[in-house]
């Protein structure tokens, strides 16, 4: 008896080894995808910004070149684009249960999330934060710079922050269920988004249009696409996104297309 519980064990051990995960290894999955521009479309092209102000600085690198839409030419990858979960139902207040959250996210401390102004563009132009962190806006360039919003939940400020000095918003993120939108006002050209969600289930493409979601729950759950200049792919009537069936240890979603042209 003893061999056959050895040799159970054994085989347990080797499978393991070899790739062959535990049913509670593929409870939770890595999701990972790409975002691509149309085929049949014309790649969009970056035009330099009218920069009014402050052009000793803020050209001082070169022309400041348009964000709002960045494909990757090489392999049509859409930079900036938001990829979150959400669960499998069409309610607009559905919050993603807790019990599918994995569990060591209960462990994550609220963080400072910094948006920097180094030289007449904000960076990160796409910001991603989670319910509870901080917003700190730095302007690390040597000319001030202003920090406009107006949220359903997170207040409207207006604040401007002196050269090489940064500001804290005062108090921590509240959910929103869409983008809010951040400009200066002394430089119109500089704009941005912030996103903020309550779960850990998001993430945001980088230049080859790849994102990346860990620790996702196995199970029916849909998954939203969202840009700055089109808003969700799909229109309106996916704003509740695309089902899918999570199953692990790893999902290799298909290229999703996103049509991301600036509008004429």
């Amino acid at each position: 008896m003893r061999t056959l519980v050895f040799s159970a064990l054994a085989a347990a051990v080797l499978l393991a080894a070899a790739g062959f995960g535990t049913a509670a290894d593929e409870k939770w999955v890595t999701v990972k995808g790409q975002v691509v521009f149309p085929k049949d479309k014309q790649l969009p092209k970056r035009a330099a910004l009218n920069v009014t102000q402050d052009k000793d600085h803020c050209l001082s690198k070169g022309d400041i070149l348009d964000e709002s839409v960045v494909v990757n030419p090489k392999n049509r990858g859409v930079k900036n684009v938001v990829v979150f979960l959400r669960p499998d139902d069409t309610q607009a207040k559905s919050e993603f249960p807790k019990d599918k959250i994995f569990p060591d996210d209960a462990k994550r401390k609220p963080a400072e999330v910094v948006i920097d102004q180094p030289c007449c563009m904000f960076v990160n132009r796409i910001t991603l934060a989670r319910v509870g962190d901080t917003i700190v806006v730095k302007n690390s360039a040597p000319v001030a710079h202003n920090f406009f919003w107006d949220s359903s939940n997170n207040g409207a400020f207006n604040q401007t922050v002196p050269k090489q000095e940064q500001w804290k918003m005062p108090d921590p993120l509240k959910k929103e269920s869409t983008a809010i939108l951040y400009k200066c006002t002394i430089h119109g050209w500089m704009t941005g988004y912030v996103r903020i969600f309550d779960h850990p289930y998001y993430a945001l493409t980088d230049e080859n249009g790849n994102f990346e979601i860990k620790n996702a729950p196995a199970g029916k759950f849909r998954i939203v696409y969202w840009h700055e200049v089109p808003g969700l792919r799909g229109g309106a009537p996916a704003r509740f996104g695309e089902q899918i069936e999570i199953k692990g240890p790893t999902l290799e979603l298909k290229p999703a297309e996103f049509d991301v042209s600036p509008k004429g």
